[in-house]
């Protein structure tokens, strides 16, 4: 079994995002707030390029397990990146609040902060990382 890529790094926030795109480095800025108000903990860069909050323990019934952050974003080249670990299935009425986006497993992607309803997005992250940390780790 192979080992995960993206584990938490040494690696600095604050110059991570000093570098990131200026058209991104507001909407990067008010999401590391945001996410950091909701779980309560610092910022901590995962491999190069993910700015995560909190960390949990997974384990798969096929065995493989590891860590993860509860929250987190990324600046992609085409989106902004945010992570909602807990998917969005259980949240069908915010999703159709929240604004423009599109999404992956657990990825939301948006453009820019504008395009959505950032109210909404606070409580999206709040359910999941309630979702998250009441989770069963096994």
């Amino acid at each position: 079994m192979s080992d995960l890529k993206t584990k938490p790094s040494t690696a600095v926030v604050a110059q991570f995002l000093k570098d990131v795109d200026p058209k991104r480095k507001e909407d990067c800025l008010a999401l590391k707030k945001l996410m950091q108000e909701v779980t309560g903990q610092k910022p901590k860069m995962w491999g190069s390029s993910i700015v995560g909050f909190g960390s949990f323990h997974y384990k798969y019934d096929s065995g493989r397990e590891g860590d993860w952050f509860v929250t987190g974003f990324s600046p992609r080249k085409q989106n902004l990146t945010l992570y909602i670990m807990s998917g969005f299935s259980r949240y069908p009425a915010l999703m159709k609040k929240l604004g423009k986006h599109t999404t992956g497993e657990s990825c939301l992607y948006i453009k820019r902060l504008d395009d959505i309803d950032v109210s909404i997005l606070r409580e999206l992250i709040e359910g999941s990382v309630a979702h998250i940390s009441n989770s069963d780790p096994d």
